[in-house]
C-alpha cells in the first residue's frame, strides 16, 4: 500500500549534462511532518536535484511522484498548481513593492482567472486572505505594509517562504534559506520549518551543518551526484563514510 505521508519521491533520478553525470541513480521519499535535509559539498549535485524535483530541469533517467500521481514529464508550473513550491539560493522578492503584494502576487499566480480581465488583480478577496494566511504563518504579519526591500536579510528569506506557502503547497523545496544568516535569524527560520513541517513534507538544502542536525529527520548526503548515505541524524553523525568525505573526521 501507498504511504499516505509521502508527498514527493524521486526514483533512480539521473541527471546528464552531455558526458557530465550531475546525478546518479538518487532516491529520496519527502514526507508529511518531516523535515528531509540534503547535503554535500559544492558541486554534489543538491541544486540540480532540487531543479529536477520542481521540474526546472527534466531528468534523464528516472522518476518523480507528487502523491502517487507521476509528473516526471511536468513542466514547473503545473507542479506549482498540483501543490510544490520552492525558494531560491537567491533572493526573488519584488522588493518595491510591500511585503503583503509580494505574498498576494504568489497567491494571485495560483488562481490565475484570464476570463475575469476587466477586474484588477487586487480585486481578488481570495487572494489577499491566502496571502495574509501565508504572512501569518512566515510571522511577518507586523510586516505587511512595509516595503519588502527595506526588510532585513533573515526577514527576507522568511517572505520568500511566505510567498511559496501563498501557493497553498504540499511539499516545500528549500535551497539554502539560512545562507548569509546570523544565530538569531537562524533560529527564527529553523522555528518555522518546525511549526510549518506538521502540514508539509519539507526538503531542506543547506551547508549550515549544526542547523541541518537540530531541525531534520533524515539527512541524505549526495558526493559527485549519487548518494552516500541517507537515515536519522545519529547515523549519520556515525557514519565513517560521511565523517571521511564530508563532516571530518572529528564528528
Amino acid at each position: 500500500m501507498p504511504d499516505a505521508n509521502v508527498m514527493l519521491a524521486a526514483h533512480g533520478i539521473v541527471r546528464r549534462f552531455g558526458g557530465l553525470v550531475a546525478v546518479n541513480g538518487v532516491s529520496l521519499a519527502l514526507r508529511r511532518g518531516q523535515v528531509h535535509a540534503v547535503i554535500g559539498t559544492n558541486g554534489a549535485g543538491k541544486s540540480t536535484l532540487i531543479n529536477i524535483l520542481s521540474g526546472e530541469l527534466s531528468a534523464s533517467a528516472g522518476s518523480v511522484a507528487l502523491r502517487n500521481q507521476d509528473v516526471t514529464a511536468w513542466p514547473q508550473p503545473r507542479r506549482a498548481r498540483a501543490g510544490l513550491g520552492r525558494t531560491y539560493q537567491r533572493s526573488t522578492i519584488f522588493p518595491e513593492l510591500s511585503v503583503h503584494e509580494n505574498c498576494r502576487l504568489a497567491a494571485q499566480a495560483g488562481r490565475q482567472r484570464f476570463w475575469q480581465w476587466w477586474r484588477g488583480a487586487e480585486d481578488c478577496a481570495h487572494c489577499r486572505e491566502r496571502a495574509e494566511r501565508a504572512l501569518e504563518s512566515a510571522g511577518l504579519s507586523a510586516d505587511a505594509r512595509r516595503p519588502a526591500g527595506l526588510l532585513p536579510h533573515g526577514r527576507k528569506r522568511q517572505l520568500e517562504i511566505a510567498m511559496c506557502l501563498a501557493g497553498q503547497p504540499d511539499v516545500l523545496l528549500l535551497d539554502e534559506p539560512l545562507a548569509g544568516m546570523g544565530p538569531e535569524e537562524t533560529d527564527r527560520i529553523l522555528a518555522l520549518l518546525q511549526a510549518l513541517k506538521h502540514d508539509h513534507a519539507i526538503l531542506l538544502v543547506e551547508h549550515d551543518m549544526d542547523a541541518v542536525f537540530r531541525v531534520a529527520e533524515t539527512i541524505t548526503v549526495m558526493v559527485n551526484g549519487s548518494m552516500l548515505a541517507s537515515g536519522a541524524p545519529a547515523e549519520i553523525r556515525a557514519n565513517r563514510d560521511v565523517q571521511t568525505a564530508y563532516l571530518g573526521d572529528e564528528a
